[in-house]
C-alpha cells in the first residue's frame, strides 16, 4: 500500500472510486461530493495554496483518498477535510486513521486554526474515526460547501495541537 499526493493521471481513478463508494453503499448522490463538478478534476482542484489531496494505492490501483482545502465561503481560518472515501476492500485496515492523521498534520503545517467536515448520518464508521482523532459535533454547518444532503457537521481545533 502506498499513500501519495494526487497526480494528474489519477483524476479518472479517484473520481471512479468516490462514485463507486456512493453507488455500492447506496448513499444520496445529489447535494454530496458525488455531484461536485471538481470530482473529475481533483488534481487541478488541489493545486491551490494550502490545499492537498492524497490517494491510497495498492497494486497500482487507487483504493481511496482524502484531502484538505480551505473551507468554502468562510472568512475564518478553517480548512475542510474533503473527499475522504475508501473502497470496501480498503476499509477496516487502519488506512483511514493513517490518512486522516497525515491530513491533519498538513492542515497544521498550512497554519489552519480548525478543521471542519461534513458527512452523511449513515456513515457511522467514518464518524467514529473522526471522533477518535478529536472531532466534535456541531449543531449548524459552517461555510457553504454546497453539500446540502450532508447534515452531520464536525470540527476539530488545531491550535491546541500546534502549541
Amino acid at each position: 500500500m502506498k499513500l501519495r499526493e494526487i497526480q494528474l493521471e489519477d483524476n479518472e481513478q479517484i473520481a471512479q472510486v468516490i462514485r463507486d463508494v456512493f453507488i455500492a453503499d447506496g448513499y444520496q448522490k445529489t447535494g454530496t461530493a458525488f455531484a461536485d463538478t471538481q470530482l473529475d478534476f481533483m488534481y487541478e482542484a488541489y493545486l491551490n495554496p494550502k490545499t492537498i489531496y492524497y490517494v491510497v494505492e495498492e497494486n497500482d490501483i487507487i483504493i481511496g483518498g482524502g484531502g484538505i482545502g480551505k473551507l468554502d465561503n468562510s472568512d475564518e481560518n478553517i480548512c475542510e477535510l474533503q473527499k475522504m472515501y475508501f473502497l470496501q476492500e480498503a476499509r477496516g485496515r487502519g488506512i483511514g486513521m493513517q490518512l486522516i492523521n497525515i491530513c491533519l498534520q498538513k492542515a497544521i503545517e498550512f497554519g489552519y486554526d480548525k478543521c471542519y467536515l461534513e458527512t452523511l448520518p449513515e456513515m457511522l464508521n467514518a464518524q467514529n474515526l473522526y471522533k477518535k482523532v478529536g472531532f466534535t459535533y456541531l449543531s449548524n454547518p459552517l461555510g457553504g460547501t454546497g453539500h446540502t444532503s450532508c447534515p452531520v457537521w464536525m470540527i476539530k481545533d488545531l491550535i491546541t495541537i500546534n502549541e
